[in-house]
């Protein structure tokens, strides 16, 4: 018999007297954004995530309500699940699944006491989770959603370290299926921002390719997406394909993992991530083969783990005979 998650079953509007019990009246406060800030609830026992909206924000309305609609008709294990609404007079509300270990640009950065030193293998593993997430609003979405907004502070941890997309409200679905793109005006966060949707002001699904790629090349090297002093200005594509094209994997693998990772594949991760931010968007590759390679990076580091470290380097040493190591895109 398959089982119920007791938050699918409480799908619903809420009202706001509801809002404030949930939320002991609002009296612990998880996060603030451009919008709103984001309270601790709890719903028989189960905690929450609630988001209310700022008053004056009429561009936070509109996202509020592109955000139910799409959440409303997606379920995936790597998207965080939209639980209900509230939308009382002026008090609008989202409220989602509760996310114990925050976001990974916190992770990333250290930023917070709660956060966790991310492992070579923790760090694939997020990746395929997000990219699973992507390639499912890409894919089993009819029609297609294209996020715009992937980075990393929209990348959320569970409890388990399970990583799941979330803030939908900036996303765009095709009118028609089978369009291959939507003109509308360029939304997103700088250094994570498609160049060709820059330019063009048509949104495509490599365009969230290209944002993936950005937050996977944070992944790979701890570093910021937008240019830094320390990369001469050059943003984090431009500064991994310089070292890539002098063969350096370590000077690109993040310091603090102390080299304890499996060189193949680290190098096979950071093609994937030089693919994806190609500036002609029809080099990038479609995330359904993004996830079908990471999950490979992802298997080789496994076995390391699991057979040691001393057989893997062996099978590195064999695997980066026939292997051509990647070149800057």
């Amino acid at each position: 018999m398959k089982s119920v998650d007791p938050l699918e079953s409480k799908r619903r509007q809420y009202s706001f007297d509801e809002v404030v019990n949930m939320t002991n009246n609002f009296d612990r406060i998880l996060g603030r954004g451009g919008f709103g800030t984001v309270y601790y609830g709890i719903i028989d026992d189960i905690p929450v995530a609630v988001k209310m909206l700022l008053q004056s924000s009429v561009q936070g309305y509109q996202q509020f309500l592109a955000e139910v609609k799409f959440l409303m008709r997606v379920h995936h294990r790597n998207l965080t699940s939209l639980i209900g609404y509230c939308n009382e007079d002026n008090n609008i509300g989202l409220i989602y699944e509760y996310m114990a270990n925050g976001n990974l640009n916190e992770h990333l950065l250290g930023k917070t006491n709660r956060t966790k030193f991310l492992t070579w293998e923790d760090r694939l593993q997020i990746a395929v989770d997000v990219a699973q997430g992507l390639e499912y609003l890409h894919s089993g979405c009819k029609p297609p959603i294209i996020h715009r907004d992937i980075k990393c502070a929209n990348i959320l941890l569970n409890e388990n370290f399970q990583a799941k997309l979330a803030d939908l409200g900036l996303s765009k679905s095709f009118i028609i299926s089978g369009d291959t793109h939507v003109s509308t005006t360029v939304a997103g966060t700088p250094g994570y921002l498609d160049p060709e949707y820059q330019k063009t002001n048509k949104l495509t699904e490599k365009s969230d390719v290209y944002s993936f790629g950005v937050v996977l090349l944070k992944i790979i090297t701890g570093q910021a997406a937008t240019p830094s002093k320390a990369r001469n200005n050059a943003h984090i594509s431009e500064w991994v394909g310089s070292v890539v094209a002098r063969g350096d994997i370590e000077g690109i693998v993040e310091p603090r993992l102390e080299r304890d990772f499996d060189i193949y594949s680290a190098w096979k991760a950071v093609e994937i991530a030089m693919a994806c931010v190609s500036i002609n968007s029809k080099e990038r590759p479609y995330m359904r083969d993004v996830v079908v390679e990471l999950k490979e990076c992802l298997a080789v580091e496994s076995a390391r783990k699991n057979v040691g470290a001393k057989d893997s380097n062996e099978l590195v040493t064999m695997n980066l005979v026939t292997e051509i190591i990647p070149v800057a895109r």
